[in-house]
């Protein structure tokens, strides 16, 4: 008799039969920490009962009114050292529950044992596996030179700016020591290193009027121009989508103003100081009266060592190799939390053990395999050991 039962759709397995970190895993998923109102409090609750359980200290620090940072510590031999940060952010984004096979939080498991939730990829279960893998390494009897630390941050999904763009600033944040770091990257194995986020609005003032005149110089005629500049094409990893249009008043009515904004991901190789005079140039030829702002704007453009005489990209790079992983280096197109801590000179990159699965961030019907999941629980188990053991660095001794 077959001894699984079905539930909303999925395949859950019966008592006992579950790996208890794929449990854990889909119990993490279920908290609602979904924007515009995350229940971060469920979050809170749910770490500090995994710090009891692992042993360790937690400290909780309010970065904004509502907006925790929570920080699991495990102390290392030598707590002198600069310390290794595991990051991870605890919010997800919205759903479109329409488009989902299943309930986005129900942590559904089909019969190939993918598990379906807002955040099985982005990024809970590289939580659960930081969590998990250190439980183990604790269980083994281990401990390593360096302090380890596991930070869960607020609002990664909105920008970061009641998180860790926030944190990174507080005496709090440089009381960790950190030495390197680790965040969130994406599927097959491939590691982010930098990219530059600017949100930028056009705004295109023009003559209004009635609908039924042919008006000229209006503002969608403006706006058209900025559209044609065939300039925002810089380099094989840019991007540049539209994302929001604002005008108008009523159907029939040309409007006097539209604004239009864009969403660009500029590579480290781009100067910005030169694609901002591009930038004014587009206006230019859009209308004297055409300006710009931006809703966001990130300048920084350090970059994270990845040479193997970097010690720690040798640590993270020879464990890969050791455990078989293939190794390919590449400018992340998103933009996570990492990039504050680079602000602050501090080396950082991102990983997800998330190899042979489809990108879903975001996505509708998001989803990882429970295999997929176990085996990257495996690859910190490697990494946390190698990166927390490598040698005092010059002037740490």
């Amino acid at each position: 008799m077959n001894n699984k039962n079905i539930d909303s759709g999925g395949v859950q397995d019966g008592p006992g039969t579950e790996d208890p970190s794929v449990t854990l895993f889909r119990e993490y998923l279920r908290l609602k920490t979904v924007h515009p109102e995350p229940d971060y409090d469920a979050a809170i609750r749910f770490l500090e009962r995994m710090a009891e359980e692992l042993g360790l200290p937690m400290k909780k620090v309010e970065v904004c009114p509502g907006r925790v940072v929570a920080v699991i510590t495990w102390v290392g031999s030598r707590p002198e050292l600069k310390s290794v940060v595991l990051n991870s952010h605890t919010d997800v984004v919205p759903v479109y529950e329409g488009h989902w096979k299943y309930d986005p939080f129900a942590a559904v498991k089909d019969a190939d044992g993918n598990i379906y939730g807002r955040g099985s990829q982005d990024m809970k279960c590289v939580t659960i596996q930081y969590i998990e893998a250190i439980r183990r390494l604790k269980a083994a009897g281990k401990r390593f030179p360096r302090t380890i630390h596991l930070t869960f941050v607020p609002d990664e999904e909105v920008g970061g700016h009641k998180g860790m763009e926030t944190f990174v600033k507080l005496p709090e944040f440089h009381k960790l020591n950190i030495g390197f770091a680790l965040d969130e990257g994406k599927q097959t194995c491939r590691f982010r290193l930098l990219v530059v986020v600017v949100v930028l609005v056009f705004r295109c003032p023009g003559s209004p009027g009635h609908g039924s005149r042919f008006v000229e110089n209006t503002a969608a005629e403006k706006l058209v121009s900025v559209f044609r500049n065939e300039c925002f094409t810089l380099g094989d990893v840019t991007t540049v989508n539209m994302t929001m249009v604002k005008g108008g008043v009523a159907y029939n009515v040309v409007p006097a103003e539209m604004d239009v904004s864009f969403d660009l991901r500029i590579p480290p190789t781009v100067n910005l100081q030169e694609f901002e005079e591009k930038i004014k140039a587009w206006c230019k030829v859009a209308g004297e009266d055409v300006t710009y702002d931006f809703a966001q704007k990130h300048m920084d453009q350090n970059f994270t060592c990845t040479e193997e005489s970097d010690p720690w990209w040798h640590a993270f790079s020879s464990t890969c190799k050791a455990m078989n992983m293939t190794v390919k280096k590449e400018i992340f197109p998103a933009a996570t939390d990492s990039r504050f801590i680079r602000e602050e000179g501090l080396p950082a990159i991102g990983f997800s053990p998330m190899n042979l699965t489809p990108i879903l961030l975001h996505d509708h019907n998001e989803y990882l395999n429970e295999q997929v999941f176990l085996r990257g629980i495996q690859v910190y188990e490697r990494l946390v050991p190698a990166l927390a053991s490598v040698p005092p660095l010059s002037g740490e001794e």
